[in-house]
């Protein structure tokens, strides 16, 4: 197995704004709502898709805590067809059954979510799973758990999500970073400028909300929050042919939404059970199997104590590139693993 190409730049969806009625397609359950997010012209979806086209290669779906689980669905089954048409990640907060149901590449957790280590016990073997955590203690305790990566923070103060902690500072981010070999994901208050400090603390990259969502032009803010994490953009979309092409990409993605609702499946399967060019899988019989590796094995690992910190005197690397390398596209498009979840190198 490749090793884990993990982008350095998060995007989090913001729905924190009402969402707009479902503008077409039957429910099996009756009428719709007005609850189901099918997002209105340069909303939550327009504005992952400009995201993606500036080159953003990760994006996770943050369901708000008043989304039904019908909502939470359409929305993130909406935004991994975008992922796929651009060659993405896809990860769902959260809700594993939804990341589930969508075949997304993994989830990020909280501290009041699933468990990591539960988490990791029924998804594939190769499913990204994100712990969040604050100080050194809780960052061991997501490594043993499972976890692929870390989100640290809040480094700063921010109002995209209440009821935070207080802010741990660029101190206590090293200190995380020092403390594990896993990457780390900076998180809270990020900007462009202060992506390029989380860098210099040690972390791996940055996840951010309204740095992208609330920016007049989220396209450029997304570019240069890439150039100040250090990751190349994937094959970056400018023309206005392109943005032409996004628009019905977006359109595209809101329809696999109506599929679903009219079918009852994330979109139009062949016999064999492909979707978009990808095979799925049935799910296994036999369990996930054992986890693969979390880095490269052509570089050995330190010696690490028991509890996963860094031995004694071992420095710190401020850009952890044996552990994870910068995310890239795959050269291949393999097949989704057991689960339905796409594997952790297919990016």
């Amino acid at each position: 197995m490749r090793a884990i190409r993990l982008p350095r730049l998060h995007v989090i969806t913001d729905t924190r704004a009402p969402i707009a009625p479902q503008a077409a397609g039957p429910h099996p359950d009756g009428p719709r709502t007005g609850s189901e997010p099918v997002a209105p012209q340069g909303d939550p979806l327009n504005i992952v898709a400009a995201a993606l086209a500036a080159g953003a290669r990760l994006v996770q779906v943050r369901p708000e805590d008043h989304y039904s689980d019908r909502a939470a669905f359409d929305f993130a089954a909406s935004v991994a067809a975008l992922c796929e048409a651009h060659g993405a990640v896809c990860l769902v907060n959260d809700r594993v059954h939804i990341a589930q149901a969508v075949g997304a590449d993994g989830v990020h957790l909280g501290a009041e979510d699933l468990p990591v280590d539960a988490a990791r016990r029924i998804l594939p073997a190769d499913a990204i799973i994100g712990g969040t955590c604050r100080d050194p203690e809780s960052a061991r305790a997501a490594r043993r758990a499972g976890a692929t990566y870390l989100g640290v923070g809040p480094v700063w103060g921010t109002t995209t999500k209440a009821g935070l902690p207080q802010p741990i500072g660029l101190d206590g981010l090293a200190a995380v970073c020092e403390a594990v070999d896993l990457p780390v994901i900076a998180i809270g208050g990020i900007t462009a400028e202060r992506a390029a400090l989380c860098r210099e603390a040690g972390a791996h990259g940055v996840a951010v909300v309204g740095a992208i969502a609330g920016a007049p032009d989220p396209a450029a803010a997304t570019a240069d929050l890439l150039a100040a994490v250090g990751e190349t953009p994937g094959a970056p979309e400018t023309s206005a042919a392109s943005h032409a092409a996004l628009r019905e990409t977006s359109t595209r993605a809101r329809l696999d939404v109506n599929a679903v609702v009219a079918h009852g499946r994330v979109s139009e399967r062949s016999a064999d059970g492909r979707r978009g060019g990808r095979e799925v899988p049935e799910p296994s019989k036999t369990g996930p199997g054992p986890r693969p590796p979390m880095v490269d094995t052509a570089a050995p690992a330190p010696e690490r104590s028991a509890d996963g910190s860094r031995a004694p005197g071992e420095p710190s690397r401020a850009v952890p590139e044996a552990d994870v390398a910068p995310g890239d596209a795959a050269d291949t498009a393999p097949g989704r693993s057991a689960g339905g979840l796409r594997g952790v190198g297919e990016v």
